[in-house]
């Protein structure tokens, strides 16, 4: 396995400012520079990107950023984030690239670039698996009695404030601990991503995912990249390309992503 570190939050300053001011960003050239891929990254997410109690992360995509790191002949630094400071960690230049199943939003494409999406993943419901006949559809879960939980700063809150606000909307502000709180019966749904959705219904068999090869929202996954920086957008579509092309993708997403 190739080697990887974790970075602290600080930005290295002639990146931070460009990008600050607004001028050119050529991330490419100080990636091979410096031989050091930074990633933001908020490691709360299976199957993506997790944190682990030693420091470690895991993950497809920790496994994705260590090739194309390889591709630059760099290393991998992580760097802690959390959803809620993602976009102001990233804008800030503390990081080359973001990753850890990030949705593409529009909303983030106002301050910063996306790579072409590499998995389409919807919000899918996750609940008891004794609830899922009860919890089909939006209009199912957006009802006064039921108990909807959300993790701060994300695509989930989002969809969650916006389509389930009849419902009684809790944030849980650990996205680790989450899925804990609707397997002991101290919510009843948790909307979330396919994948994730899938992951956590295969660690705890209280769990199911409900219907999560047809999401309740369609979605996509892709890499945050710095705004305006065009040359560095085109390499990472092009490594993401051949990846899938040759095959590699697939691997590593079989590896993590159930099926």
């Amino acid at each position: 396995m190739r080697h990887i570190i974790a970075a602290s939050l600080l930005a290295i300053p002639a990146l931070a400012t460009a990008q600050t001011n607004g001028d050119a960003v050529d991330t490419l050239s100080h990636v091979v520079e410096s031989k050091t891929l930074r990633v933001c990254t908020p490691g709360d997410y299976r199957p993506f990107s997790y944190h682990n109690d030693d420091g470690s992360y895991e993950g497809l995509d920790v496994d994705l950023m260590q090739d194309l790191a390889h591709t630059l002949d760099a290393k991998v630094a992580f760097v802690k984030t959390s959803w809620a400071k993602l976009m102001e960690d990233f804008t800030s230049g503390k990081c080359d690239i973001g990753a850890g199943g990030i949705s593409v939003s529009l909303v983030r494409q106002k301050k910063a670039f996306f790579s072409t999406p590499y998995m389409v993943n919807g919000k899918t419901p996750i609940t008891l698996c004794t609830n899922v006949q009860r919890f089909q559809t939006i209009e199912d879960i957006n009802k006064p009695e039921v108990r909807v939980i959300h993790n701060p700063g994300g695509s989930n809150e989002k969809f969650a404030k916006t389509y389930l606000n009849k419902a009684q909307l809790t944030q849980h502000d650990n996205n680790i601990g989450i899925f804990n709180e609707v397997a002991e019966g101290r919510a009843d749904v948790f909307v979330t991503e396919a994948a994730e959705a899938k992951v956590q219904s295969k660690r705890d068999p209280r769990l199911c995912a409900v219907n999560p090869d047809k999401p309740l929202q369609y979605a996509e996954m892709g890499y945050l990249l710095p705004d305006g920086d065009m040359r560095f957008k085109l390499y990472v579509d092009q490594w993401m390309h051949l990846s899938k092309a040759s095959g590699a993708y697939a691997k590593l997403a079989d590896k993590w992503v159930p099926q």
